[in-house]
């Protein structure tokens, strides 16, 4: 059953509810059917359910508990003016989780809940889907035996207007206009400095101060965890030991131009690898040994040619034509049609035209069916469609049946958000500040191969330019996957991405006493 902590605002409503179930009791005729506001759909704005569970990782028995619950997000004036719903795994057989990691998880949209990485990733249970991470039935969820719950405890956060997360009413029982929810909570930096003050009462209550802890997102979470980083050290004085970028949106780090247009090459011949349209040289090749041919041709030869734009020489151009088609499996006359500069869109389109197939957009290896072959971008994405297919029923018995939150408030797979102010986005180099403020602080990547949304080589330049002074590169790692955006769908990519957490998290974890500061 929900505990609610604190009373809904919608307290007329509330009263006249018990009034009406008071006057049944006594066998007065019930009034409730004229008050329509007391069937109104709400979730309690303070409330936990805490259910225990026992698993295997690893191959070794894990206790846990699993709370879930929503806790208000306060304004200013401390008045409740939204309420964010989480579930926070808790390792308890454990006696002491003061030095116990603590990981703090996003998704990103924005307007996308916490689902992905919740029941796909980290965390101790998983959806039903195949080896490669396509639906199957039935639906539901199954263990996690690679769950970093093992080392650490991990709290999924859903922002506001996503899962069961939701604007409130101010306490004349009015909801505030879009123009106020968006100043308060949509748009690059709202969205930060809200989630910063949620992150600290949630440390609070769960008294997890001492903890060394760690931010992960995903996608455009991770420009939310770049900003929260910096926000959480200058305005809530909480210092992290790890920052996990999944599949990076450009962080506020500029890539425009040549460099924009050059950068998807290697994904194109990934992409091309996988689906087997490249030459049986390049083929032969494994794609680690492939990739690295790719980016030094993108870099060196590339982005020179892309920059002289409609003045390159015309040798020079073939080459680069003959190169690019030799690694993308699309043709000479295609590329030379986009001017050396193909677009995702198109690439989707193209590269199985032939064979009346599309390509996913943040997994390729997802294919499509258009109603007509021709045109330059595909009627649908067939990634997400998959996996809304197999993450939506999942979560919702999950949360419901397995860890007994029982609520009629609809589940937002997305959530309203939009739209989104996305000005002065300054995340990158708010994560760059806080790792020099912070010697602990480190950082790691991780990108799919396959993903042609937030592409892996994008990821690697956005690594490269988040500090230009070189100084910090040894706090900078990157880990690349065979599959697409979100990686772990695919089994043995989801065993080794959190392997990979498990060795981040214990190499950035000080030894007892080790201090924070930069030596000569």
């Amino acid at each position: 059953m929900i505990k609610p902590r604190l009373i809904s605002r919608k307290g007329a409503a509330s009263l006249a509810l018990l009034a009406s179930l008071s006057l049944t009791l006594i066998g007065v005729p019930a009034l409730a059917d004229t008050n329509s506001s007391a069937h109104n759909r709400s979730i309690p704005i303070d409330s936990n359910v805490i259910t225990q569970h026992e698993t295997k990782i690893l191959g070794k028995r894990v206790k846990y508990s699993a709370t879930t619950g929503t806790q208000p997000v306060w304004n200013s004036e401390d008045e409740a003016v939204a309420t964010l719903f989480y579930t926070y795994y808790q390792r308890t057989d454990i006696k002491d989780n003061t030095s116990r990691p603590l990981i703090i998880s996003f998704n990103g949209g924005p307007g996308s809940a916490s689902v992905w990485m919740h029941v796909a990733y980290t965390g101790p249970r998983i959806l039903n889907i195949d080896s490669e991470g396509f639906p199957v039935q039935p639906y539901g969820v199954q263990t996690n035996p690679y769950s970093i719950l093992d080392v650490a405890d991990i709290v999924f956060v859903n922002p506001v207007n996503t899962g069961y997360s939701r604007v409130l009413e101010d306490a004349d029982g009015k909801m505030p206009s879009k123009d106020e929810q968006q100043k308060m909570f949509f748009g690059v930096n709202a969205d930060i400095k809200y989630l910063a003050d949620w992150v600290n009462t949630f440390v609070t209550r769960n008294n997890r101060w001492r903890s060394p802890k760690y931010l992960i997102g995903e996608s455009y979470g991770t420009t939310r965890v770049s900003g929260l980083a910096l926000e959480l050290q200058s305005r809530q004085w909480m210092y992290l030991n790890g920052v996990v970028l999944v599949s990076p949106t450009d962080i506020g780090i500029e890539r425009d131009g040549p460099v924009k247009a050059a950068n998807r090459l290697p994904y194109f011949a990934a992409t091309a690898w996988y689906h087997k349209k490249l030459d049986s040289e390049l083929q032969n090749k494994d794609l680690t040994e492939l990739l690295p041919e790719v980016e030094d041709f993108t870099i060196n030869t590339l982005i020179p040619a892309l920059a002289k734009g409609g003045f390159i020489g015309l040798k020079e151009k073939r080459e680069v034509l003959a190169k690019m088609a030799r690694y993308s499996g699309l043709s000479e006359e295609a590329i030379a049609q986009n001017n050396l500069d193909v677009s995702t869109s198109f690439f989707w389109k193209e590269l199985l035209r032939e064979e009346g197939k599309t390509l996913g957009r943040l997994d390729s290896r997802y294919l499509g069916m258009d109603e007509k072959q021709s045109g330059d971008r595909t009627d649908y994405y067939a990634e997400l469609t998959s996996w809304l297919h197999s993450f939506t029923p999942a979560i919702n018995y999950y949360l419901r049946e397995e860890l007994n939150y029982k609520t009629d408030t609809k589940y937002n797979m997305f959530g309203n958000v939009h739209p989104w102010d996305r000005t002065n986005n300054k995340t990158g180099e708010n994560l760059r500040l806080a790792m020099a403020q912070n010697p602990y602080l480190n950082v790691m990547v991780q990108a799919g191969y396959y993903d042609g949304a937030t592409n892996y080589f994008d990821a690697k330049y956005t690594m490269w330019q988040l500090d230009q002074s070189g100084n910090m590169k040894d706090r900078l790692s990157f880990k690349g996957y065979r599959s697409g955006h979100m990686m772990y769908l695919r089994r043995d990519d989801l065993k080794q991405s959190n392997q990979d957490l498990r060795e981040f998290i214990k190499s950035s974890t000080p030894e007892k006493g080790e201090p924070a500061m930069y030596r000569r």
